[in-house]
């Protein structure tokens, strides 16, 4: 199907079904500009648990459609593309979780919201970038915690909050593609140039940035700042909206270790959603993502803490 009537149908499933699109930053082009919000993972939590649409068609990942779905038990919620997963949720198992957990009695447990609804299960505390600092300082000082399941994020928050955490051992592939030496390389060519990076990145990225902060973060630093020239260390989909949103600023990808057609980094997982998959998953309402009660239930205290925290 050409995409102009792709774009038409979609726009007629919308009204037909009262259907709001949400789409994260890292989505291909075409799903931004037909979204009805793109953000990072807080925006998109606070418009799922605030939305009146009927059916929610969640452009980005599998566990930001679970917790669409945790917020929104009676709506539909749909994802494009069931595969689209999450190198960090994937890589911490609830069985697994739970062992790790028994090992420290005492600690208040920290989690990103890049886990599965039965890891939220095992929490006190969702977090996101935006408001992890946030998070971790609500905690008095001498509470240990248990941080998970990004250790880079939480190496960072470590150094951010003065604060000991215990790190569960996982990390987000495209965060850590990114290559110090050609980053440096790259300074060099534009040494008049703000390095920004996303703290999922690793620690020799963050100690070369001007800014470091959520997807979101990154987006404002950039369009309020007075600089011209900015590397951007994060997943190269935020290209699109900061050239809308700072338009006549120069926007440099930072370079990844692999040399590939962007010369950046890009999540796979993101971009398996297209807007064929989009049509498709709002016309049969399918792959609808489904979670248990007792699950929900769960899952959304602490949730519910990290909105009523932010």
């Amino acid at each position: 199907m050409e995409k102009d009537i792709l774009i038409q149908e979609i726009n007629r499933l919308r009204k037909e079904k009262n259907a709001v699109i949400l789409a994260h930053y890292y989505q291909e082009k075409d799903i931004q500009d037909i979204a009805d919000f793109v953000g990072d993972s807080l925006e998109l939590s606070k418009k799922a648990a605030a939305t009146s649409a009927d059916m929610i068609v969640f452009a980005g990942v599998h566990f930001m459609a679970e917790t669409a779905k945790i917020l929104n038990p009676e709506k539909t919620v749909v994802l494009p593309d069931l595969n689209a997963g999450c190198s960090l949720a994937d890589g911490c198992k609830a069985e697994d979780f739970i062992k790790w957990k028994a090992q420290y009695p005492g600690h208040k447990v920290v989690t990103y919201i890049n886990c599965s609804a039965d890891i939220k299960t095992l929490s006190d505390v969702v977090c996101t970038s935006s408001n992890a600092k946030k998070i971790i300082e609500s905690f008095p000082q001498d509470q240990p915690i248990l941080f998970a399941p990004d250790r880079n994020l939480g190496k960072y928050l470590q150094n951010e909050t003065n604060r000991d955490l215990v790190l569960w051992d996982g990390s987000c592939i495209v965060h850590e593609a990114f290559s110090l030496d050609k980053l440096i390389a790259l300074y060099k060519e534009y040494p008049k140039a703000k390095i920004v990076a996303h703290p999922e990145s690793e620690t020799q990225i963050l100690k070369v940035a001007h800014y470091i902060g959520s997807t979101s973060g990154m987006l404002n630093y950039i369009v309020s700042s007075d600089a011209e020239i900015f590397i951007v260390a994060t997943e190269a989909g935020i290209l699109h909206k900061l050239a809308q949103d700072a338009p006549g600023k120069t926007l440099i990808p930072a370079p990844a270790y692999e040399d590939n057609t962007c010369a950046c980094s890009e999540c796979a997982f993101m971009k398996l959603n297209t807007l064929e998959k989009l049509y498709r998953c709002m016309k049969y309402g399918y792959p609808e993502i489904k979670v248990s009660e007792e699950t929900r239930l769960k899952a959304l205290v602490p949730i519910q803490r990290m909105l009523e925290l932010s």
